[in-house]
């Protein structure tokens, strides 16, 4: 176990196979010692005949959270030991049933009395151990079903990259990144409208002059991220928060949130107590992030943008 001491837990996979490999050579020589021609991978089919009578294969499959194809070859297999059948007579002529031959059954008598002695050799490493394996598979099973090591991994990922984002004030060297930004996002899903063109070619009349504010958003200092804060006049709102965008390079890097974090901060700071967004639904990953900062729905204002289907607010 050398190895696993020199890696530590990214090797828990590895781990886990070289125990299921242990687990599953013993339990073949355990059936050898019994006098029966069992293989370990049958047992999850055959068990589940014995509780269930018949079944069909996707019924199988299902229940024991095996891929159809797998518990298609091992039917067949222990329809070639003499252990079950395949049933065409079922009421459904579309169903193929599944179940024991009467050698199956009487196999069963023998394997019911192996499983108590392995129960109780089971029991017996729970109770030599310090920890119940048993009930702490239950456990992470139930949490890697709420989410998954994937995620898991890749939230860590956006955290630790997230910490090399830089968000800085708009200087006139960032102008291009603002204007190219924006227009790739908006070509990617939408089209270009006059009210865009107006932002992204005249920042400094259409936004910073009025009071507002960009950001942008600096990975290793190249700028993959933009945001403005925009002043808004004869209106309920304080600012919007628009003109987002991060470059396809950079996602996942938790950048649209930082800059929406500090846009809001901003706003506070200004003074203000409501900002209000436009949005489409299409972009999920965005209106997640939007909820995710605070923003909630609300309906009812006027908007220059077409694409606009969705309509937000943040109380700071």
């Amino acid at each position: 176990m050398e190895f696993f001491n020199k890696v530590g837990k990214v090797a828990l996979g590895s781990r886990l196979r070289l125990m299921t490999a242990i687990i599953t050579d013993d339990a073949a020589r355990i059936y050898e010692s019994y006098g029966m021609n069992f293989m370990p991978k049958w047992f999850p089919v055959f068990y589940t005949l014995l509780e269930e009578k018949e079944m069909t294969i996707t019924e199988i499959a299902s229940e024991i959270g095996h891929s159809q194809p797998s518990v298609s070859k091992i039917i067949q297999e222990m329809i070639a030991a003499g252990l079950i059948e395949e049933n065409q007579k079922s009421s459904d002529k579309r169903r193929n049933i599944v179940v024991l031959t009467p050698q199956g059954w009487e196999f069963s008598k023998e394997l019911k009395l192996q499983l108590k002695d392995v129960e109780a050799a089971v029991d017996g490493l729970i109770t030599e151990s310090s920890h119940n394996l048993w009930a702490a598979l239950e456990e992470w099973e139930f949490l890697l079903e709420q989410k998954s090591l994937l995620k898991r991994v890749n939230e860590h990922k956006k955290k630790r990259e997230s910490q090399d984002v830089k968000i800085v004030e708009f200087e006139p060297k960032y102008l291009d990144a603002f204007r190219s930004l924006n227009i790739e996002w908006i070509s990617t899903y939408f089209e270009m409208e006059e009210a865009d063109y107006k932002a992204l070619d005249n920042p400094d009349e259409y936004i910073l002059n009025k009071g507002g504010k960009i950001l942008v958003a600096l990975y290793h200092d190249e700028p993959v991220g933009v945001c403005a804060l925009i002043k808004m006049n004869n209106s309920d709102y304080d600012f919007e928060m628009a003109k987002m965008a991060v470059s396809p390079k950079a996602q996942g890097k938790n950048i649209g949130f930082l800059l929406g974090q500090a846009i809001a901060n901003s706003a506070r700071e200004l003074g203000a107590e409501k900002i209000y967004l436009e949005s489409n639904t299409i972009l999920k990953p965005a209106i997640n992030r939007y909820y995710k900062l605070g923003f909630q729905k609300v309906f009812g204002l006027a908007t220059p943008y077409k694409r606009c289907n969705i309509q937000m607010e943040l109380k700071i």
